[in-house]
C-alpha cells in the first residue's frame, strides 16, 4: 500500500478528555449541539490555559465554527457546560449572554462597518463610560490600539475600503481589543488573504495577542497555520476532537491515520511489527509504543526520507512537482531483498512514495536514488 492508495478511513477517535493545563481559563465539558436532526457537536471536551493559544483545526463541516459560537455566546449548547475563568457561562440552567462574557470575536471578513472610518470602527468597541476625558480620551485610546496592531495613526481617517485585506483584519482585531477581552476568538481571520500577506498578518496578530496576554482560540482549516500559530492544537473531525496536544506532538505522533493525513503529507506503508521495530519496504523502522504486533500501517513524514549517497534503500524517480525552494519527488521503490537467514520476511517493494528535496537537478524522472530514513515511524493498527 502507498500513500496514494485509496483506503477507508477509521471513525474519529475521541480525544482523551481534555489536554492537561494549569491555570485553566476556558473549560468545555461534554458539549453537544444539534441543528434539527443533524448532530454537529458530539460531546466535546477542551481545556485552554490562561494566556495560551489554541488552534482548532479540521475540515469544513466538522463543527469548528459552531464550537466557537458556543464559546462566544451566540448559540446555546444542547448539553454539557462551558466555563470561563472558573465561572460557568453555559449549561446546567446557567446562561451568560455574549456581551457579558468578556470575549472578543474576529470574523473571517473582519465585519468592519463600511460607512464608518477606521477610527470610528475601533471606537465602536470602546466602553466610553470607562474613559475619562470625553472625545480626547477616545481619540487617544484609538491611537493606542492602532499602534498596538502596527498601523499608523493617520489611518484612523480612512474608510475600510481604502485599506488592504491585512490592514482590515488588524483594524478588526483592534476593535475587538478595545473592550479589553479576556478571551479572543478568531474565526478563520486570515483565509481571505493571499499567501504572503497571510503569513505576515498572522505573525503580527499573534505578537499583539501574546504581548497583551490574551487567551486566544483560532479556528482554521489550514494545517500549517494551526501548527505555526498555537501552543496547543485540537483536531476536530465529525463533531469530536480526535486529538489535542502541542503542535510537535500532534504532527509527529498523530492519534490515527485520518489525523496523520489531515495534518500534512504522509507516507503510509504496510509493515510487520515485532517488538518496537516495523519492517517494511524502507527497511526496519523504530516505533515508539506500537499499538499492535504483526501487520500494521506505518506512517512517516516525507521529510524523514532523505536522499543519501550511501542510503540502503533504492528507488527510481517517477515524476516531480517543482515549488521553488523545494521539489516534491515521487519515487518507485525497488523490490526489497530480505536479509539472509531472517526469521521472518515481509514482502514489499514496488510502492510509490513521495518525499521532498531542495535540489531539483538530481531528482529528474528516471533517476535512480539512494534513500535513508531518519527518526521514528508511527504505527496504526491494520484496517479491516
Amino acid at each position: 500500500m502507498t500513500e496514494q492508495s485509496p483506503s477507508r478511513l477509521p471513525s474519529p477517535r475521541v480525544a482523551a478528555s481534555v489536554a492537561p493545563t494549569t491555570n485553566t481559563h476556558l473549560d468545555i465539558a461534554e458539549v453537544t449541539k444539534n441543528f434539527g436532526s443533524q448532530a454537529v457537536l458530539k460531546g466535546v471536551n477542551l481545556s485552554v490555559a490562561k494566556g495560551g493559544t489554541t488552534a482548532i483545526v479540521g475540515p469544513s463541516g466538522s463543527g469548528k465554527t459552531t464550537l466557537l459560537r458556543l464559546i462566544a455566546g451566540f448559540e446555546h449548547p444542547d448539553t454539557g457546560s462551558i466555563s470561563l475563568g472558573g465561572n460557568k457561562v453555559a449549561g446546567d440552567g446557567i446562561w451568560v449572554p455574549a456581551h457579558k462574557r468578556h470575549v472578543g470575536y474576529v470574523a473571517q471578513d473582519g465585519a468592519l462597518f463600511p460607512h464608518l472610518t477606521v477610527g470610528q470602527n475601533i471606537a465602536f468597541g470602546l466602553d466610553r463610560s470607562a474613559l475619562d476625558g470625553g472625545r480626547r480620551a477616545v481619540k487617544t485610546r484609538v491611537q493606542e490600539l492602532l499602534d498596538m496592531v502596527s498601523l499608523d495613526a493617520d489611518m484612523a481617517k480612512r474608510r475600510p475600503h481604502q485599506l488592504s485585506g491585512g490592514q482590515q483584519q488588524r483594524v478588526a482585531l483592534a476593535r475587538a481589543l478595545a473592550r479589553e477581552p479576556q478571551l479572543m476568538l478568531l474565526d478563520e481571520p486570515f483565509s481571505a488573504l493571499d499567501a504572503g500577506l497571510r503569513v505576515a498578518t498572522r505573525r503580527a496578530v499573534a505578537k499583539v495577542l501574546n504581548e497583551a496576554g490574551v487567551t486566544t482560540i483560532l479556528v482554521t482549516h489550514d494545517q500549517a497555520e494551526a501548527l505555526s500559530f498555537a501552543d496547543q492544537v485540537a483536531i476536530m473531525r465529525g463533531g469530536k476532537l480526535a486529538q489535542i496536544g502541542n503542535p510537535f506532538v500532534v504532527y509527529t505522533r498523530p492519534a490515527d491515520r485520518a489525523t496523520a493525513e489531515f495534518l500534512g503529507d504522509a507516507v503510509i506503508l504496510d509493515a510487520w511489527m515485532e517488538g518496537s521495530l516495523a519492517t517494511c519496504s524502507l527497511g526496519g523502522i523504530p516505533v515508539r509504543r506500537p499499538p499492535a504486533q504483526g501487520l500494521v500501517q506505518l506512517m512517516l513524514r516525507p521529510e524523514q526520507i532523505r536522499i543519501a549517497p550511501d542510503g540502503p534503500i533504492r528507488g527510481v524517480v517517477v515524476d516531480t512537482d517543482y515549488f521553488g525552494p523545494e521539489t516534491t519527488v515521487r519515487i518507485k521503490l525497488a523490490p526489497r531483498v530480505p536479509a539472509e537467514g531472517a526469521a521472518r520476511t515481509y514482502p514489499g517493494g514496488g510502492e510509490v512514495i513521495t518525499i521532498r528535496h531542495w535540489n531539483a537537478s538530481i531528482t529528474r524522472p528516471g533517476t535512480e536514488l539512494s534513500l535513508r530514513v531518519v527518526g521514528e515511524g508511527v504505527a496504526f493498527p491494520m484496517e479491516d
